[in-house]
């Protein structure tokens, strides 16, 4: 087995500095602005704006540099917190320089292994931003202290799910079992109203989708998703945001309750159905 150090693929991360796989949006509610700004290869960063106070998050911010750009842009804005969804290097690796460019910020997180964390988090904690209330939702599995971040004020919700829900599909089961990745999917995000927005955190959506075709070839719903996604890239707009309602139309990893989803794996218990998607689309490889 090859072990890479953090430090070497911080380095490696130089290859594509001013490079960007998607433009940077903003999504524009009445209490809120979410800034999606793509980093790496296919991570997206979150910045995230009371509008009423100016008061900013930004979640998971691998490149700094690009944020602080951004942040130059905008007038009267107050950069105040970073919400880290994991530990892993794209996704907690920039918190560091992070509070060296922009000092006192406080970073979040539910796990000690995350890079600069000064707050811990767990399941149901709740913190604000402005007039915005941030609720952490504990979803392990992942990751063991993988968090997604709850964003609501009056009927508007996002959520920033992290490695956990992508549009179409989920993060590997690397630190836990089938059965947390079905209580975060269908209990804890799944409980949420259909209209809450998600913002994941890699730009996964065409990869996953073919798989969702895969396991249900009769999907109509995947098709027209598809060719929304296909349209997107070409014209290198991200695929995000999608929704909990519209996730649970697509996405066999919120469908495991779903009999054409239950047919395709030959098994109907949900736990189990989680459990062989999951290791089908991990050797998956789209025609």
């Amino acid at each position: 087995m090859i072990f890479v150090s953090f430090e070497v693929l911080w380095a490696a991360r130089s290859i594509f500095r001013n490079r960007f796989h998607s433009q940077t949006i903003c999504q524009q509610a009445n209490t809120m602005d979410v800034h999606i700004i793509s980093a790496l290869v296919d991570n997206y960063m979150y910045l995230i704006v009371d509008k009423q106070s100016g008061d900013a998050a930004i979640v998971d911010p691998v490149e700094p540099d690009k944020v602080v750009e951004l942040l130059k842009s905008m007038d009267n804005l107050k950069l105040r917190t970073i919400l880290t969804t994991h530990h892993h290097w794209d996704h907690a690796g920039g918190n560091h320089k992070m509070l060296q460019l922009v000092p006192n910020l406080t970073v979040v997180g539910g796990d000690d292994r995350i890079d600069a964390v000064d707050h811990i988090v767990k399941n149901g904690d709740q913190l604000s931003l402005g007039r915005l209330n941030i609720e952490c939702l504990y979803t392990p599995c992942h990751t063991r202290g993988h968090i997604c971040y709850k964003i609501s004020c009056d009927d508007e919700i996002s959520v920033f799910t992290g490695d956990t829900l992508f549009i179409g599909g989920c993060g590997k089961f690397f630190e836990g079992t089938a059965q947390q990745m079905y209580d975060a999917l269908i209990k804890t995000l799944g409980s949420l109203p259909d209209h809450s927005k998600i913002y994941c955190g890699h730009e996964y959506t065409l990869s996953n989708l073919k798989f969702a075709k895969h396991v249900e070839p009769n999907n109509k719903d995947i098709d027209e998703k598809i060719r929304f996604a296909e349209e997107c890239r070409q014209q290198n707009r991200p695929t995000i945001p999608s929704t909990i309602g519209d996730e649970r139309r697509y996405n066999p990893f919120m469908r495991v309750e779903s009999s054409t989803v239950q047919q395709h794996v030959k098994k109907d218990d949900p736990i189990e159905v989680m459990a062989a998607l999951r290791q089908e689309k991990n050797n998956f490889k789209a025609k």
